[in-house]
């Protein structure tokens, strides 16, 4: 149903007229330096692309490298031990894996979940007019990039470290029972790069679109991950940003870990997407809309 033709969060299945698997894959250098912290990222991370298209994780492998003589198994093992424990608050069993000595340490998971073939949510269906509403705030990279080089506060490093390991399930509960056009976590090409996934044309607030506390701060201190730099790069020709600054561009296009769903909703079930989301005890945040045009409008 999704495969390489149409690239999409994760590849859908069909099985039976009632059941498709969802399948997904992620791992990533470390983010942050605790190792437990590590492995529950890497985990809510890989558990994202499977949420966002609106199905149910149910196993999952787990991907390692790892240089042994360096940082030692007993690191590994917290590292393990918070990926499990995520892993377990998801309901989704770890059932295999493969390791590899490597010299710069890896981790991650591929993950199947389930879902039924008429409620798969594609990062494609968007239409004009559709209310973009995103579920959490902008700003983990930058954070990251200010936590390797001990610029960051104790309380951004805590902030960003909640946000990352906060499952992107009670976002999806809620717009499979409203019923959404288009969603897409927004990961690594930032909220500017996955929306250009969704639509070429859309009109962002930038006031309404949620930061985490102290990033322009930190951005303005030059804390920038080179990815989010290249992501601005890449969207440069689609995007018509005037009286935008080039913080607030850099933070639009902030490569993150883990982002909320941004979410496309036909704009008369907007206020019943916002409650559903109330309800499943997470924020909506509509950030602006879909259009017509060729360009993302940010004003």
């Amino acid at each position: 149903m999704v495969g390489l033709d149409a690239p999409d969060d994760a590849g859908v299945y069909r099985l039976s007229d009632d059941l498709a698997i969802v399948q997904t894959v992620d791992f990533f250098t470390p983010v942050v330096d605790d190792p437990y912290d590590y492995g529950r990222i890497a985990a809510a991370n890989a558990l994202s692309d499977i949420y966002a298209m609106g199905a149910e994780p149910r196993t999952a492998l787990q991907l390692v490298s790892w240089p042994r003589d360096e940082l030692g198994l007993d690191v590994l093992g917290r590292v393990i031990e918070g990926g499990s424990d995520v892993l377990d608050d998801a309901g989704c069993r770890l059932i295999g894996g493969h390791s590899i000595d490597d010299p710069e340490p890896k981790y991650g998971f591929a993950v199947t979940g389930v879902a039924h073939p008429g409620s798969i949510v594609t990062v494609g269906g968007s239409e004009e007019g559709d209310t973009l509403v995103l579920t959490k705030p902008l700003g983990t990279g930058i954070v990251s990039t200010a936590i390797k080089h001990e610029k960051a506060s104790a309380a951004q490093a805590a902030a960003a470290v909640a946000a990352m390991v906060e499952l992107n399930r009670a976002p999806s509960v809620a717009m499979q029972r409203v019923g959404v056009n288009a969603a897409t976590d927004v990961t690594g090409f930032g909220l500017l790069g996955h929306l250009l996934d969704m639509t070429q044309g859309a009109e962002l607030r930038m006031s309404d679109i949620p930061v985490l506390d102290g990033v322009r701060a930190l951005a303005d201190a030059g804390q920038i991950p080179g990815g989010t730099r290249r992501n601005l790069a890449a969207v440069v020709g689609n995007l018509d940003a005037a009286g935008i600054d080039e913080t607030d561009r850099l933070i639009l296009a902030d490569a993150q870990t883990n982002g909320g769903l941004l979410i496309a909703v036909a704009s008369e079930r907007e206020s019943e997407l916002l409650v559903a989301l109330s309800e499943e005890g997470v924020a909506g945040f509509p950030i602006g809309r879909v259009t017509s045009g060729t360009q993302v409008v940010v004003r």
